[in-house]
């Protein structure tokens, strides 16, 4: 099962958050890959959320499982994410797709695109720290997947 993530915005390479991002992605068992994007116009606010969000949904392979980061989603316990994505792995699902829009979020469309809405939190955090917790919480899934003991209850 490949594993991608659809973003909006460039992380500095070096940074602490892409070094613990890459740190996670390094040590998964399932392959993880990032694309970033960037939309360089001047929009307003609404135009630029269409537009990234068009970019994302542009980029998803088809068949691909859609988890867009949103933070009205469903929040899920680490357990419960490794679950979710044994599950798609048994169903024989090549691609998950995690989508992490830009700073003012997803349009509707996108959300109903999704096969699932997921929240890290109520938690306001920077985008790129997000990915970063999200890269930590898919080795832990697949570590739990695994019957590694990195995670405990």
């Amino acid at each position: 099962m490949n594993i991608t993530l659809l973003t909006i915005g460039k992380m500095k390479k070096g940074s602490p958050e892409f070094e613990i991002m890459t740190g996670y992605i390094k040590q998964c068992k399932w392959p993880i890959i990032v694309k970033e994007f960037e939309e360089k116009r001047t929009l307003s606010v609404d135009e630029l959320k269409k537009a990234e969000s068009t970019l994302l949904l542009n980029a998803i392979p088809p068949k691909a499982v859609v988890i867009a980061m949103d933070e009205k989603g469903r929040q899920m316990t680490s357990r419960e994410f490794s679950q979710y994505l044994v599950n798609c792995q048994n169903r024989g699902v090549s691609d998950v797709v995690f989508l992490i829009g830009g700073a003012n979020g997803h349009t509707d469309m996108l959300r109903q695109k999704a096969n699932l809405l997921l929240s890290m939190g109520k938690m306001t955090m920077p985008h790129m720290l997000a990915r970063a917790v999200l890269t930590e919480q898919l080795f832990r899934a697949c570590c739990i997947a695994h019957h590694h003991p990195y995670h405990r209850d």
